[in-house]
């Protein structure tokens, strides 16, 4: 099947250009900022010019660490237009996990705001890399990161070894228009564009690298099942570095010649008024985001009339908070997607005019561009409509690969083509498909995925920890957060929140485990194999939860419980931080899988 485009994006932005030149492209209603395609191209050429002038080559790699500011869209279009890789950093990481992405994606340059949250930028920048301080910009020479040359402040203060953005710009002056446009008429669609890093199950996040015809295509076809158009306007409060935002958000956006409509970080409030004062008709979030919206107590103050439709995903919506996006919130044209960042991400969404119970209760059709099947993950057969196996798809949409990492790349994409999910679900008869479960060990916080290796690794670091166990537990705002289940060193006395705030302090919040429980030993299968069901049921007895899911991954692999050795661990005990260790629902820190 033909697809929507074979341009990069880089030329693909600039006929859009050329055909909606005063249309509105991006919009900040909080500070009055507005970008038209004109003016926005004009910037981002600049800028571009600038990054070629400190030094920055088709192939190299920029990293971007922001939350939604109005010049992390302008880098991702600039290095776009000089093949420049944009490598995207979750916002709330921190120095543990910045190191270890500046390094293992050979990062040359990387571009950064002042704080966000609990995170100083500019001083795990300071920390990591001591010697900005003192050598000369963009002739890095730092004993960590080999391959970082240049720092880049993404604001109009200036810190000493970072470019800040103004200098940049005017930097751009001392570049030719004749060089930039003939780099951008050298790029290919098949060119990795977007680099973004997924947790990995072995602990070890992985560089997902993303092209043109990947994110590009995607992008258009998710705006047609939203029926966008140059007249939309789309609000977007979800993050950029992340494919809700940069695909499913910004490219619909510019393959239809609609608007950004942009949100720097959650809050309810801002997200109404930018609805209410841009007359936006497109509205994204995870659900816990609409949830917070519908029950601000002045969201009866706000005009949301010209709302029609937009995404929601990350998790499955409650009926009845679909039924009010519907009826209060105007949105009766509301979407649902499905996908991970491997598929760039979406492959399977609902339309416009499915039914309330399909949009809760499915995650849509497949994607007429993208192949999808559910197989049994034993056999590889394909299972008949109802019977649940593994989700497969295959198309324009695979990523190219996980960089540096070819093993895992193999793992992923199979001899014939298909990637692996490793979620399982049903197709119907209609072909809408559902998700039941997964093969992964992985959790998914808010659609967030967390893989709990990557945890159990870094509690091994902290003194005091024999050995450590994560698993996923049920959650009413969540679906799942992180639960730790530790043994102690001898001697010993570390608490719940001592672990909680050494991993607050070190890795993303999202990450750091809500509950901490003390345990002598593990429940083991009699292989040797802990069981980790049995760990959510300890976790889920202790808290008195109810309706837990044992997920494929944590099953006794055949094993009954009459064979495991150590089942039964007696008391488990807890310590008394847990819930003051999960922050507000709303917090951007709910990102979406999709």
């Amino acid at each position: 099947m033909e697809l929507h485009t074979d341009l990069p994006i880089g030329q693909y932005f600039e006929r859009v250009v050329a055909a909606h030149p005063d249309n509105d492209f991006i919009v900040y209603p909080d500070r009055d900022l507005r970008w038209t395609y004109r003016e926005f191209d004009e910037r981002v050429d600049q800028l571009a010019k600038g990054l070629l002038g400190i030094g920055l080559e088709k192939g190299d790699h920029l990293g971007v660490w922001a939350r939604n500011v109005p010049d992390w869209l302008t880098l991702a279009f600039a290095t776009a237009k000089i093949g420049v890789v944009l490598v995207t950093v979750n916002p709330v990481y921190k120095a543990h996990e910045l190191a270890y992405v500046i390094e293992q994606s050979d990062m040359k340059a990387l571009a950064i705001i002042d704080t966000f949250r609990d995170v100083d930028y500019v001083k795990i920048v300071r920390e990591l890399v001591p010697e900005a301080a003192t050598q000369q910009r963009g002739h890095l020479d730092s004993t960590r990161f080999g391959r970082l040359k240049s720092l880049i402040y993404m604001g109009p203060e200036k810190h000493r070894g970072f470019y800040s953005m103004p200098e940049l710009l005017v930097l751009g002056d001392n570049t030719p228009d004749a060089e930039l446009r003939a780099i951008t008429a050298s790029l290919h669609a098949d060119d990795t564009v977007n680099m973004q890093y997924t947790s990995g199950t072995t602990g070890f996040p992985k560089g997902v690298m993303l092209t043109s015809r990947n994110i590009l295509n995607n992008g258009f076809y998710i705006g047609e099942r939203q029926n966008l158009t140059p007249a939309d306007r789309v609000c977007l409060p979800v993050p950029y570095f992340h494919c809700f935002g940069i695909v499913l958000g910004v490219l619909a956006v510019l393959t239809h010649g609609a608007t950004v409509v942009g949100v720097e970080s959650f809050d309810p409030v801002l997200v109404l008024a930018a609805v209410q004062k841009e007359r936006a008709t497109a509205l994204y979030g995870v659900p816990t985001m609409f949830i917070a919206e519908l029950a601000h107590p002045m969201f009866d103050m706000f005009d949301l009339t010209s709302l029609r439709t937009g995404i929601m995903a990350g998790s499955p919506c409650p009926i009845e908070t679909m039924r009010q996006v519907i009826d209060k919130m105007h949105a009766s044209e509301m979407t649902i997607c499905y996908g991970l960042t491997e598929a760039s991400p979406v492959f399977t969404q609902t339309t416009t005019d499915d039914t309330l119970e399909r949009k809760c209760e499915t995650v849509g059709r497949r994607h007429d561009q993208i192949e999808v099947r559910v197989v049994d993950p034993e056999t590889g057969e394909e299972c008949p409509p109802g019977v649940p196996g593994e989700l497969l798809c295959r198309g324009y949409n695979i990523m190219k690969g996980y960089y540096k990492m070819p093993e895992a790349t193999a793992a992923a994409i199979d001899a014939d083509g298909w990637l692996h999910s490793g979620d399982l679900g049903t197709v119907d008869e209609h072909g809408y498909y559902r998700i039941t479960g997964r093969i992964k060990d992985m959790i998914i916080r808010g659609g967030e995925n967390i893989y709990p290796r990557e945890i159990e690794e870094f509690l091994y670091t902290m003194p005091g920890i024999e050995d450590a166990q994560v698993v996923g537990v049920p959650d009413a705002k969540y679906g799942e957060v992180v639960g730790a289940f530790v043994r102690r060193s001898a001697a010993s006395d570390i608490t719940e929140e001592d672990v909680q705030e050494y991993c607050r302090a070190r890795m993303a919040r999202y990450k750091a485990p809500k509950y901490v429980f003390f345990v002598d030993e593990f429940p083991l299968t009699a292989s040797g194999k802990i069981q980790k069901y049995k760990l959510r049921q300890m976790a889920a007895e202790t808290l008195g939860l109810a309706d837990v899911k044992v997920f494929a991954s944590e099953a006794p692999d055949g094993e009954s419980d009459a064979d495991a050795d150590g089942a039964d661990q007696g008391a488990v005990e807890r310590g008394s931080a847990g819930e003051g260790a999960d922050p507000d629902a709303t917090d951007n820190e709910c990102m979406v899988r999709p």
